[in-house]
């Protein structure tokens, strides 16, 4: 499946590590967000007025209790529909 095609509460998967770069206030900047294979669910797509060519994916990870993180916003190179392996 394309993340094109999923729909806001469906999971989605990190592929790479993502950090805050600034942008989450509440959390310190640099600060690992999720780790390649981290779950999350997938709240909106959308784009960025800069680049209306690329979409991108708000996502809350998961953290080790289950708890989902402050809404993220990720490209989809770092996103994949299913687990990777």
């Amino acid at each position: 499946m394309k993340l094109e095609q999923l729909e806001p509460g469906d999971a989605i998967y990190a592929t790479a590590h993502i950090y805050n770069d600034g942008s989450i206030p509440e959390l310190p900047e640099g600060a690992l967000l999720a780790e390649p294979g981290t779950r999350g669910l997938l709240v909106q797509i959308g784009h960025l007025e800069e680049a209306p060519q690329r979409n991108v994916f708000l996502v809350r990870f998961e953290d080790k209790d289950v708890n989902l993180g402050p809404p993220t916003g990720c490209w989809a190179e770092e996103l994949s529909a299913s687990m990777p392996t």
